[in-house]
């Protein structure tokens, strides 16, 4: 074990990291934010060159120990090290740690465990930090992790054919959030809605519509069982009747005779036959009607859409139609160039993509007998356009069920010879609702399903984006309605946004202006509980880029929680107008910098921050 002593010659430096900015920290001079970790892992990266100079370029991982006798931050490097260079991980760790260069801001390194590294900040450089994080205020977290980088997430991209239910609910919340955090690590971010407007799944809610409509017209025919039966369609019906009277009914006896044959018939082999031909029929008898009912309910769906996810705090820079692509030719092109590289062949009439050839588990059709592209055709087109538009990375957050589709699409990425590392896709799980301890079942196209919508107005917007992103987003979620309602510790956006207020009342009592704050003499935080805090702060960063490289939105949610513990084991137990002027100035400059974290985590996380509760 030995002191590293203060040598800002020999330190070394990160692109975030001012040595002196530590050794003669002036208040209100400058923004730059210590990087603390990044600074250890130089230090001991120029240790091991040192030590071990054929190992260059060896990875260097920091972690934050669970215990604080630990240190702050620990490593692993001599003990990753000793198996493969064959020597003792002790001696290899105590001889990085002899290797140190000096530095302004570590008190001392030692060797635990088998072989750890770890380093202890000085309590200076913890208490010094708290100017840094007032003076970058709101940009306080930010980093240049994605700087320069441009990256398209796509979520939700719900068929535009009724509400968005809860599980549509949990991909918004982890995708809106997840948006928010790259931009806060740097990146360049376009959140884009891909609308599935074309297709059968809308033809089979034009004629749902449709029959729903004549119903009303006097005009009754037997309802599919599966066609959409919720009572938006019903709801549709109406006001299209009301606006339109009977334009669409077409009463003639060979319309009410063909619907009827159709709908009674035996010799149907299957109820999605039934459901096609009633489609064809539908088409046939309305003609150009058909179209103007289509647009009717795609642009009704898709509006209620639109507002819910805006009431929801969730907004996108692009929807995209999946008929541009049809209209544009972008699939034909899409397909030809898969042809053009023999990679298609054509069978029972049908023309299949070897798609076993990347991977798959068997080969795909793009283009059926009849003519018709597949929805795999067109969503090979929308890939392509995403390159084409020039994104550095693309993310798609798919719901769970569509697992067995990323194969498909990668393998045709890489046949159109587009790089697959530059696209990514999440998926995630459905969330299932609990009240009373009970499931709340939910089925789908019957309509017996609970909505985002009907979500929000009984447990709030704040409540259903905080506890959708408390899990990662592959993992199952439970959402306890009782729960995310109740006003208690255990509800754990009301912790949260319980501190932020408590923190408010403080500063309110005190009544003073925020740029006093700036003079705090940050020597007087020696207690363990604001020392915590301060530590939490200088992770706050850290946090953000964890859960921008590892697309785990729910890694906020957690830190959010911690220092809200921490904050209210500090409140419960500390004065903060007290009569000494200096410690009250540092103590509510410290709680303060509390506050403005936990308002930047909630606002990332699509959480409000409210002042009072």
């Amino acid at each position: 074990m030995r002191l590293i002593r203060q040598n800002t010659q020999t330190s070394l430096q990160s692109s975030r990291y001012n040595a002196g900015l530590l050794k003669h920290f002036p208040v209100m001079v400058t923004t730059t934010l210590p990087d603390f970790k990044s600074h250890c892992i130089q230090l001991l990266d120029q240790a091991a060159r040192q030590v071990l100079p054929d190992e260059v370029g060896v990875q260097i991982e920091l972690l934050r120990p669970k215990l604080a006798d630990h240190g702050d931050y620990s490593s692993n490097l001599a003990m990753k090290l000793a198996r493969r260079l064959r020597r003792n991980p002790l001696e290899l760790a105590k001889a990085l740690i002899g290797a140190l260069p000096d530095s302004s801001c570590v008190e001392k390194a030692d060797v635990a465990g088998g072989g750890f590294i770890n380093f202890f900040l000085k309590k200076t450089a913890k208490q010094q930090f708290l100017h840094a994080v007032l003076q970058a205020g709101d940009s306080f977290g930010h980093s240049r992790l994605g700087a320069g980088k441009t990256i398209q997430i796509e979520f939700v991209s719900a068929n535009p054919t009724g509400p968005l239910h809860v599980g549509h609910g949990r991909g918004a919340a982890f995708g809106a959030s997840l948006a928010n955090i790259m931009t806060a690590a740097g990146y360049a971010v376009t959140r884009e809605f891909y609308v599935n407007d074309a297709g059968r799944q809308m033809d089979i809610l034009t004629l749902s519509t449709w029959l729903r409509y004549l119903d009303l017209c006097g005009l009754s025919f037997s309802f599919p069982a599966n066609a959409y039966r919720g009572q938006y369609v019903a709801d549709m019906a109406s006001e299209i009747y009301q606006a339109q009277g009977d334009r669409y009914a077409h009463r003639s006896d060979a319309t009410i005779r063909q619907l009827t044959e159709i709908s009674a018939s035996t010799t149907i082999d299957s109820e999605d036959e039934r459901l096609d031909r009633l489609i064809t029929a539908a088409k046939s008898i309305l003609d150009q009607d058909y179209a103007d009912l289509h647009n009717l309910v795609l642009t009704e769906q898709l509006a209620d859409c639109r507002n819910d996810l805006m009431e929801f705090g969730v907004e996108f820079e692009t929807w995209f139609s999946e008929q541009s692509l049809f209209d544009s030719g972008m699939v034909a092109r899409a397909v030809q160039l898969l042809d053009d590289k023999k990679l298609l062949y054509r069978q029972d009439g049908a023309l299949w993509f070897r798609s076993t050839d990347f991977g798959d588990e068997k080969d795909r059709v793009v283009q059926r007998e009849n003519g018709l592209y597949t929805y795999f055709a067109s969503d090979i087109a929308y890939h392509l356009s995403k390159y084409e538009r020039g994104f550095d990375y693309m993310l798609n957050i798919w719901g769970a069920d569509h697992h067995g589709y990323i194969p498909r699409v990668k393998g045709a990425i890489e046949a159109l010879s587009l790089d697959p590392g530059r696209l990514e896709i999440a998926l995630v799980q459905f969330a299932v609702l609990y009240r009373d301890g009970k499931k709340v079942s939910m089925s789908t196209r019957s309509g017996e399903f609970v909505t985002l919508r009907q979500l929000r107005q009984e447990v709030g917007n704040d409540a259903a984006r905080f506890f959708y992103v408390l899990r990662k987003s592959d993992q199952h979620l439970d959402f306890d309605l009782d729960l995310a309602k109740s006003q208690s510790n255990d509800n754990p956006v009301y912790y949260v946004q319980y501190a932020h207020a408590r923190i408010c009342s403080v500063l309110g009592q005190w009544g003073g202006a925020e740029d006093i704050l700036a003079r705090a003499e940050t020597e007087l935080l020696t207690d363990p509980a604001e020392l915590v805090l301060l530590q939490k702060m200088i992770d706050f960063t850290d946090t953000i880029e964890a859960a921008a490289k590892e697309r785990a939105p729910h890694l906020i949610a957690f830190f959010l929680r911690e220092l809200a513990g921490e904050f209210h084991s500090y409140y419960n137990s500390t004065r903060f107008l007290v009569e000494d002027e200096s410690l009250k100035i540092t103590r509510l400059a410290l709680i303060s910098a509390v506050r403005q974290i936990l308002s930047k985590g909630l606002t990332l996380l699509g959480v409000t921050a409210p002042r009072e509760m």
